[in-house]
């Protein structure tokens, strides 16, 4: 059977974006069309915790600081359901009225971007998993002899190499993509497949970890086409959980109603 996977020839325009995605904030040219950002993100399910109407769960200031309401967005499934439970223990009133909501990380991205500025502006914080932010510590510390105590942002794992380091690509509708993976083991299993087929490439492969929040401001304000590459590979977990409360559509559940404000779980 041929190879469907070859490495990108070109090296350097996603790694050096992302790395330095805090100083792209002030870039206007817009990269890619809103629409097709959307595209891109919507078949990403996360997860939010929420009452029957759709609005999420938030936490607001304490008394008497400024600052807009922030709501969580899970990455897995099980890291929210985790939350929930332990809401149930500490305040079972407030937990009672909520449940996990699967929604798309597109719809959380238009939210973001629609509240930007307002009054009543709603801030969304990524809670990644601590295993997958772990080893994207690891990783850093491995490569460069970086030591960081910690990973800021959810962690995104891409690999790269071969001569120039090029980014790896596979085939998918006659398109290259790089695909990007929120569980560095699910991009492991795609590189033990490519070494089977290039064993000669075997030594070149490393694995970089970027970061979410980074990826979708270079998204937004980076002007190159190689970003239309891009694909996120949302973890197999959260496609077989969305599979399962959803079997005749196969995606996440869009929330019909805009974020409101909702009490803040007690501590």
């Amino acid at each position: 059977m041929k190879s469907l996977v070859r490495w990108s020839a070109t090296a350097g325009l996603v790694g050096s974006a992302l790395m330095g995605s805090f100083l792209v904030g002030t870039l206007q040219a817009l990269a890619i069309p809103q629409e097709q950002i959307i595209q891109k993100l919507r078949p990403v399910p996360v997860f939010t915790i929420a009452n029957a109407q759709g609005a999420p769960l938030v936490a607001s200031p304490p008394t008497g600081q400024k600052g807009p309401a922030v709501a969580g967005v899970f990455i897995n499934q099980k890291d929210a359901q985790d939350f929930l439970n332990n809401l149930k223990t500490k305040n079972p009133d407030l937990a009672k009225n909520v449940k996990v909501v699967p929604v798309s990380l597109a719809e959380v991205y238009q939210l973001n971007q629609t509240n930007k500025g307002k009054p009543e502006q709603l801030d969304f914080a990524y809670v990644p998993s601590k295993q997958q932010v772990d080893t994207a510590v690891s990783l850093l510390k491995q490569q460069g002899g970086q030591q960081p105590q910690q990973f800021n942002g959810t962690p995104l794992f891409v690999a790269r190499g071969g001569k120039d380091k090029g980014y790896l690509t596979i085939q998918q509708d006659g398109k290259s993509i790089i695909p990007m993976f929120f569980n560095k083991e699910e991009l492991q299993n795609l590189l033990d497949r490519f070494k089977q087929q290039q064993p000669n490439m075997a030594s070149s492969i490393e694995v970089q970890v970027l970061n979410l929040e980074g990826l979708m401001e270079v998204l937004r304000t980076k002007d190159d086409p190689q970003l239309n590459q891009i694909v996120l590979v949302p973890p197999q977990k959260s496609i077989e959980f969305i599979k399962s409360i959803t079997p005749q559509q196969g995606a996440p559940a869009p929330a019909t109603n805009k974020p409101a404000a909702a009490p803040a779980p007690k501590k």
